[in-house]
């Protein structure tokens, strides 16, 4: 009776988990696509969602733009350095500054932007947005005529793209001149191999990868969190369990993952 009652507890488990996630990744979609209806509708850019907009983009990037910059520079610093003394003692050298470029620009400082920004900004906002339904102002919002989608989400998911994309454009830039500097010095004697260099690192195909990369990796950091916080993660005995809490990290950690092994492929194979 007992090794019946297992396997059917087992199937009842997962079948309940399985429903749980597509619930969750159904509401991501969905929130996803009222909030894109949203960005390109011109009647949502009233006076007030101007102001509340420009409010969420200044507190979402102005906090954290001055550290990151300055940590992507210390990380462009310390890595260029030990590639160049690794590529020189193997006798590499010629080829370190573009393994500096390949790794540093096109891989690692876009998914440190994003994962900075949900750190930072996006997680905190979709806690914020949990507590407003928890209290009842997202219904309150509705009762008076007003779409809280418009008012309170479709805001902080502009300001979250926008940070992820201000944050990994300036630090990729700032990262390419401290390659320059860890490699040539304070001389222009290396602007025209660096040019050449650079130019066969962005081909047009890598550009390419390299901007949808990181437009989509700031739309995951804005969307999942966000929509974790909107709506309910389960029912109300799972709900206070930390698995439960932890399913929105854990889905945006995924995909993040899955553009990161995407835009690989797409880049060396």
């Amino acid at each position: 009776m007992t090794a019946l009652r297992h396997p059917l507890h087992l199937h009842e488990r997962l079948t309940r988990t399985a429903r749980r996630w597509a619930l969750a990744w159904s509401r991501i979609f969905y929130l996803g696509a009222v909030v894109l209806v949203l960005m390109l509708s011109p009647s949502s850019y009233s006076r007030g969602t101007r102001w509340r907009l420009a409010r969420h983009m200044y507190q979402g990037t102005a906090p954290i733009l001055l550290g990151f910059t300055v940590l992507a520079a210390l990380l462009a610093l310390v890595i260029t350095r030990i590639v160049v003394v690794t590529a020189f003692s193997y006798g590499l050298s010629r080829y370190a500054l573009e393994m500096v470029i390949r790794v540093l620009v096109l891989e690692l400082i876009p998914l440190t932007a994003a994962l900075f920004v949900a750190m930072r900004a996006t997680i905190p906002a979709g806690t914020q947005l949990a507590l407003m339904r928890q209290s009842g102002h997202l219904q309150a919002l509705q009762q008076r005529g007003a779409d809280p989608v418009r008012m309170e989400v479709m805001p902080r998911v502009v300001a979250g793209i926008y940070a992820s994309i201000t944050l990994a454009a300036l630090s990729c830039v700032v990262a390419l001149v401290m390659a320059y500097l860890g490699v040539y010095g304070f001389t222009t004697a290396g602007i025209a191999a660096y040019t050449r260099m650079f130019g066969h690192v962005f081909a047009p195909q890598i550009t390419l990868v390299f901007a949808l990369k990181t437009l989509f990796f700031s739309m995951a950091v804005a969307l999942i969190p966000l929509a974790s916080g909107l709506y309910e993660t389960g029912d109300a005995r799972r709900a206070q369990q930390p698995d439960s809490e932890l399913g929105g990290l854990a889905r945006m950690f995924a995909v993040l993952l899955l553009i990161e092994v995407i835009s690989l492929m797409s880049n060396y194979y």
